[in-house]
């Protein structure tokens, strides 16, 4: 009988905390960073300015080695002219620039 009672008891407690953690107010979210927030005005990742977090980050197949190839090529032999010159960046194929063109700009 005790046991018929205490589990009754604990489900109308569970389903009580259900209800009201259901009828919560959302959770508001902080603010994006300005960060965030170009790239997601702008909608794509300048080449010529972007440092390594935000190339790994952002780009598809690209990680940290990668985002640290570009950022040298860039460094050692000035702006990009074009998207299409990452290819002369080592580890950087033609699926991994068509992934990512959408998102590229040299601008």
């Amino acid at each position: 009988m005790h046991k018929r009672y205490f589990s009754s008891l604990l489900v109308a407690v569970l389903a009580t905390a259900a209800l009201s953690a259901s009828a919560a107010e959302p959770v508001k979210t902080p603010p994006a960073t300005p960060e965030a927030v170009q790239v997601e005005v702008v909608g794509k990742i300048n080449l010529n300015a972007a440092d390594v977090a935000t190339l790994k980050r952002e780009l598809n197949g690209i990680g940290e080695v990668k985002a640290k190839a570009i950022v040298e090529y860039r460094e050692a032999n000035g702006p990009f002219a074009s998207v299409e010159e990452l290819l002369e960046v080592k580890g950087i194929g033609q699926a991994t620039l068509e992934k990512n063109r959408d998102k590229l700009s040299v601008n």
